[in-house]
């Protein structure tokens, strides 16, 4: 696989080159074949590189490939877009707890731990199921009469 240029475009905006180029391979060649061969003929880290495209066209061994060479990694995550799975995990802000008066926070009241009074203290309290309030059975809807072909409307 050999890497040829086509165009390099300059662009000073977002401090990078903007390459296309082609190659030529019997299948299409990964992003990580193709990044590496772009770091080593522009001698430049892996991590400056954004491989924007590798397309190929149906029964043809060439391919075009279009990729943008920036001058520092920290260019490159400033200007492009970072996918979903690359992006780091968003960190979720823990509840707001309640504040007292005071200004200390409110912390829910802990259980009394006192045995009921035929039970041993060493064995947890088992509640009675509460019935649960059945809902009532609607009585079935009144059907209004259907109007029939020839009545006259009331």
């Amino acid at each position: 696989m050999e890497l040829k240029i086509t165009t390099e475009k300059e662009n000073a905006l977002f401090n990078r080159k903007e390459i296309t180029g082609t190659m030529d391979s019997e299948i299409t060649p990964s992003r990580a074949d193709t990044l590496k061969s772009l770091s080593e003929k522009f001698k430049v880290p892996e991590g400056n590189i954004k491989i924007k495209g590798i397309n190929g066209k149906f029964g043809s061994k060439t391919f075009r490939i279009e990729a943008n060479i920036y001058s520092s990694e920290e260019d490159k995550d400033k200007t492009e877009l970072k996918k979903k799975k690359d992006a780091p995990a968003p960190v979720k802000q823990e509840e707001a707890k309640p504040e007292t008066a005071s200004g200390e926070v409110a912390t829910p009241p802990a259980e009394s731990e006192q045995p009921k009074e035929g039970g041993a203290s060493s064995e947890p309290a088992k509640e009675e199921p509460k019935e649960e309030a059945k809902p009532e059975e609607k009585p079935a809807e009144e059907s209004k009469p259907q109007k029939v072909k020839g009545e006259a409307a009331e």
